[in-house]
């Protein structure tokens, strides 16, 4: 009777760490599909969206600001859990795989946009007050760090679109 209650205390002890080990893979696809997700449809949908049908530019680009700021702050969420998640599951090997490179780097890109580009295209905002930035002497700057920012999100939404496929084959 003992041996049989051993028995079953084993397994269910192993059914639950297989149970906890699906659960943080699924977490990492469930967050994958979070982070790309909203780069792809703030990005590339609601912001242009936005921009065609409100009339007042200036507001469009303040609501535009803040999604992409919430679109940054999950991914920072969402590349730490993936990182820690990659290197719990395959120690110091992973840094030999391509997915945790490239989780790596959209987090970098993600902490660069908000706390370096965005901190100083809000900065140039200030500075034009009380004229909208668009009409001002750092029109110039303003659209060069706008024109930088766009080229860096399509590389994290690239980046982002190679993570979705590589990580639905492993």
């Amino acid at each position: 009777m003992a041996n049989k209650t051993f028995s079953l205390a084993i397994r269910h002890g192993c059914a639950t760490l297989f149970a906890m080990k699906n659960l943080s893979h699924d977490l990492a696809t469930l967050l994958i599909t979070a982070w790309v997700g909203s780069l792809w449809a703030v990005g590339y949908l609601a912001v242009p969206v936005l921009f065609y049908a409100q009339p007042d530019k200036q507001l469009a680009g303040m609501l535009a600001g803040q999604m992409f700021s919430l679109v940054a702050y999950l991914g920072m969420v969402c590349g730490m859990y993936l990182l820690i998640h990659r290197f719990s599951v395959s120690g110091r090997e992973s840094f030999r795989h391509a997915i945790f490179w490239t989780v790596a780097a959209m987090l970098l890109i993600s902490l660069v946009l908000q706390f370096g580009i965005q901190t100083i295209m809000s900065d140039l905002k200030l500075q034009a007050l009380p004229l909208d930035v668009m009409h001002s002497a750092f029109a110039d700057r303003f659209k060069m760090l706008h024109g930088i920012s766009s080229i860096i999100y399509l590389i994290q939404s690239l980046l982002g679109m190679y993570l979705v496929i590589k990580t639905r084959r492993v």
